[in-house]
């Protein structure tokens, strides 16, 4: 991708790197002392403009996030508080953590001791800020009867309004959003059509960079708004530190810009600072398993950055040839998925980031070798383990392609030996794929090759190229359910009315996708909002 000289890190301002270090500071407005150094402002109130955040949540914890844009140099004290109402008359838990400009003075604590599957509201103070109230909920034990969760992917800042995010937020029944990457795009001005101006106004390169970016997010008021209401649980895509990112490289990134273990380790620390992520050591391992009591595992994936290898970007081509050194999660990962697939809750729910199914335009030739089809080794490890196993119930979230789809897995969709597309015999799991908050679907130009493929790709059972939006997943023992919402235009600032797209069930015990004709409705009680 050819980049202007704007991009270059060199061109960085001493305003980009001032900004990123948490230093609030508007162009044109710092005086200098005699030495030429910006003088520091007055003293003032530290605020908390950047919102406040959970994650992660366990039956007796949970993550709680924010930043402080302080009003004096040097660390700070703060202070967190969770409750048991919205007022937070009812303390439950409460701590203090010391932030400062090493850490872009974000704030991230873990709140421990807590009641399973029970809202909790929180905020955060110093001695002269207080932050929003937030509203956060652990995650169930023992018997659970019904989980729903948000499904999200893909916000790129520039290209649209996160219209989706403010009617998430508003879902008060959602007990989180799982967000599947893409949560930043690293792109400069002009490398996607952009509109939207982006801050710094650059492509990512440092860790200021980074912090920048992920700043600007979270002054978003949508995406805000979502964070204040539920708790995320989130893993990175590419565009979190770089486009068709790979362990040690990206298309996106070349020899003039600098060390790629730099600038991975670079956006890597931003996420860890500026998300409400549990970290485990090292920072770069997020693949993880959060339980929801005997109803669900949720396993979270890394097929970016853990241990990738360099793939065929190309759109269209061939079937690689299967060659074992050429893998997508590794092999301590892809152990442990399937120790994890093993496990007695009732749904196995792989949330990962790039398509598991075969999109084939032809016989003989694979559209997009960026996801798992670009690794043939790793997908029959993952097709096979689910074939021979007996590991039943697993349903696959998947972002990262800016559309929608419902596709039942199978290893060679094209074998009648394997595959029965009229009855779904022979397929191994259910596929859910969200589409992106903002980020651009296939452009109509592109409809009669889809028309092409249409016949090639049975276990293709619903899709949506074109629309913007998110996914309800709202799992019981009996089936677990996809509904999406789409919209047909994110480029206004005011939201259009959501449209209903479809909804898709598998059945427990089943790997065939059943059309339902609503969506299922939702609990007739929700905890109420945080203020």
């Amino acid at each position: 991708m050819k980049k202007s000289s704007h991009d270059r890190p060199g061109a960085l301002t001493r305003r980009t790197l001032l900004h990123g270090t948490g230093v609030a500071l508007a162009s044109g407005s710092l005086a200098c002392g005699s030495d030429g150094e910006p003088t520091p402002p007055a003293p003032g109130p530290d605020t908390f403009v950047h919102g406040v955040a959970s994650g992660d949540p366990l039956p007796d914890a949970v993550m709680l996030w924010t930043r402080v844009t302080p009003g004096k140099a040097g660390p700070i004290d703060v202070t967190w508080e969770l409750g048991a109402d919205p007022a937070l008359a009812q303390i439950k838990a409460m701590g203090t953590f010391n932030t400062s400009a090493e850490r872009d003075h974000t704030v991230k604590v873990e709140a421990r001791g807590l009641m399973p599957a029970t809202t909790y509201y929180y905020r955060f103070r110093t001695s002269s800020g207080t932050s929003p109230i937030g509203r956060t909920r652990t995650a169930p034990t023992g018997a659970v009867a019904r989980a729903r969760f948000g499904v999200a992917s893909c916000s790129s800042f520039a290209q649209g309004y996160f219209h989706a995010y403010r009617a998430l937020a508003r879902r008060l029944d959602l007990d989180a959003i799982i967000h599947l990457g893409d949560y930043i795009y690293e792109s400069g001005p002009g490398q996607f059509g952009m509109d939207r101006v982006l801050e710094p106004p650059t492509e990512l390169f440092t860790l200021a960079d980074y912090r920048t970016r992920h700043a600007q997010y979270k002054r978003d008021p949508d995406l805000q708004e979502a964070h204040r209401q539920h708790p995320f649980i989130t893993v990175w895509d590419d565009h979190e530190s770089a486009n068709d990112a790979w362990k040690d490289g990206a298309q996106n990134h070349e020899p003039n810009e600098g060390s790629w273990p730099d600038r991975k380790a670079a956006a890597q620390r931003a996420y860890a600072e500026w998300m409400p992520i549990r970290e485990q050591q090292p920072i770069s391992k997020i693949w993880r398993k959060l339980p929801w009591g005997d109803l669900a595992d949720i396993v979270l994936l890394d097929t970016r950055l853990w241990a990738r290898t360099q793939s065929d970007s190309a759109l269209v081509g061939p079937p690689p040839a299967e060659d074992p050194s050429k893998t997508l999660l590794g092999d301590d990962q892809a152990a442990w998925l399937e120790e994890q697939l093993r496990g007695p809750a009732r749904w196995k729910v792989v949330a990962q980031q790039v398509m598991v199914a075969n999109l084939i335009l032809m016989p003989g030739t694979l559209i997009n070798l960026d996801q798992w089809q670009g690794y043939p080794a790793s997908r029959r490890r993952f097709m096979d383990f689910l074939r021979t196993s007996g590991a039943t119930n697993t349903v696959v979230l998947t972002g990262d392609i800016h559309s929608s789809w419902a596709n039942e897995l199978v290893l060679d969709p094209l074998d009648p030996a394997q595959y029965d597309p009229a009855a779904g015999k022979g397929a191994l799991a259910v596929e859910l794929v969200t589409p992106g908050i903002t980020s651009p679907g296939l452009p109509p130009q592109f409809m009669p090759a889809v028309d092409m493929a249409r016949p090639h790709n049975p276990h293709v059972r619903w899709f949506d190229l074109l629309r913007q939006g998110y996914m309800v997943l709202d799992v019981n023992h009996e089936r677990t359910q996809a509904a999406w919402y789409l919209y047909a235009d994110i480029k206004q600032p005011a939201a259009p009315p959501e449209t209903f797209g479809a909804a898709w069930s598998v059945k427990s015990g089943s790997t065939r996708l059943e059309q339902d004709s609503a969506a299922a409705d939702p609990p007739a009680t929700a905890p109420a909002a945080a203020p």
